[in-house]
């Protein structure tokens, strides 16, 4: 079976690395030549994702699915790609994803909370926006922002022209979210297949430093069962309600022991990358398997591991040899050049004990860059 895949990154790269064991052959799109998934499969360079002749070329009439690995590609590469193979996920969920006021009715539409939110298309709208959330809130670009990027914190009405100099030309309007003083930032991954198969993995406790995942450590400690069901119930809802295929990262904020939807992202995600070693499945194996029909993998731990936890690689990593020094280190390498602010890889930990992950946690962070 043949996976085609619109991105050469490190998701696809570790998809197919989970997917060729499965007997898949995968073929990638880039816009940029060099991707990291040429590692492990061809790799179709084009100008644009949505080119119709090199999403020819990656198809080929040969590939039997084509998915995707991150949610900033237009939306009518869906479109041209289904002309030729079934893509999935679906073009809802990436359409959803790709507009934060959207995606925020959405799930309001199915009684899922959120922060309190405001669309913003002029200047007086962000007056409005100041008056309906008030200060402090996040502006964010409501469309193609990530790690971060697209966002500020508008900490007094004295910045809002600031702000809009910053941000208002941006296509696709803005959004005011309140801004929420969380106790834990979570997520919930689940996964479904076309066959309407559903699991959920661990839910996952996550630190973000600059805009950019930190560190993720599953299960997050101190879940009451109520609240595992809740976030359970959400993410299984919304690949419901989509009718979705593939897996779904949501994350969450935690407040006062309520749940509420940050944002989505159609597609394996970096606070389930400790799934690879510390789940019996991991999200990207489980992801092939929803796409092409297979039986879903088990989500829960495995045997011998009660905690995992991940330490992403941002920037530059320390040698391999001094890595590998750290007690129970798993070292998963992209292939990328060091760069500020790009990820390059991540360690993934696994033990019995709490306290022995986050110690080789601890340990590892002490080699990272600052």
């Amino acid at each position: 079976m043949i996976v085609a895949v619109l991105g050469a990154g490190q998701l696809g790269r570790m998809l197919a690395l989970a997917g060729v064991p499965l007997g898949m052959k995968f073929r990638f799109l880039s816009t940029s030549p060099g991707a990291c998934a040429g590692d492990v499969g061809e790799v179709v360079v084009g100008p644009r994702f949505d080119d119709e002749d090199s999403i020819k070329r990656l198809v080929k009439g040969e590939a039997d699915i084509v998915t995707y690995e991150f949610e900033n590609i237009p939306a009518r590469a869906i479109e041209v790609a289904a002309r030729y193979a079934p893509v999935l996920p679906g073009a809802l969920a990436l359409t959803l994803a790709q507009d934060r006021v959207d995606e925020k009715n959405f799930f309001r539409s199915i009684d899922i909370k959120t922060p309190d939110f405001h669309a913003i298309a002029t200047r007086h709208d962000l007056d409005a926006a100041a008056d309906a959330v008030g200060c402090p809130f996040v502006l964010k670009t409501r469309r193609f922002g990530y790690d971060g990027k697209g966002q500020r914190v508008i900490k007094s009405r004295d910045e809002l022209d600031s702000a809009w100099e910053a941000l208002g030309a941006h296509e696709g309007g803005l959004i005011a979210e309140r801004f929420i003083r969380f106790d834990r930032e979570l997520s919930v991954i689940g996964v479904r297949s076309s066959r309407g198969e559903t699991a959920v993995y661990p839910i996952t406790q996550n630190v973000h430093r600059d805009g950019i995942l930190h560190t993720s450590f599953a299960p997050a400690p101190d879940l009451s069962a109520d609240l595992v069901e809740r976030a359970n119930a959400i993410v299984t809802r919304a690949m419901h309600e989509m009718d979705y295929a593939g897996v779904l990262a949501i994350e969450l904020f935690e407040v006062g022991g309520d749940l509420l939807v940050n944002e989505m992202a159609p597609r394996v995600h970096n606070s389930g990358h400790w799934t690879i070693d510390g789940a019996q499945t991991s999200q990207f194996e489980n992801h092939i398997r929803a796409i092409t029909g297979l039986p879903l993998g088990p989500t829960s731990m495995r045997p011998g591991i009660a905690h995992a936890g991940m330490l992403n690689l941002v920037g530059d990593h320390p040698p391999v040899s001094k890595l590998l020094t750290v007690p129970g280190a798993r070292v998963h390498l992209y292939g990328k050049a060091p760069k500020p602010g790009r990820k390059v890889g991540h360690l993934n930990f696994g033990a019995a004990s709490e306290s022995a992950v986050r110690a080789s946690m601890e340990a590892a962070g002490t080699m990272l860059p600052r």
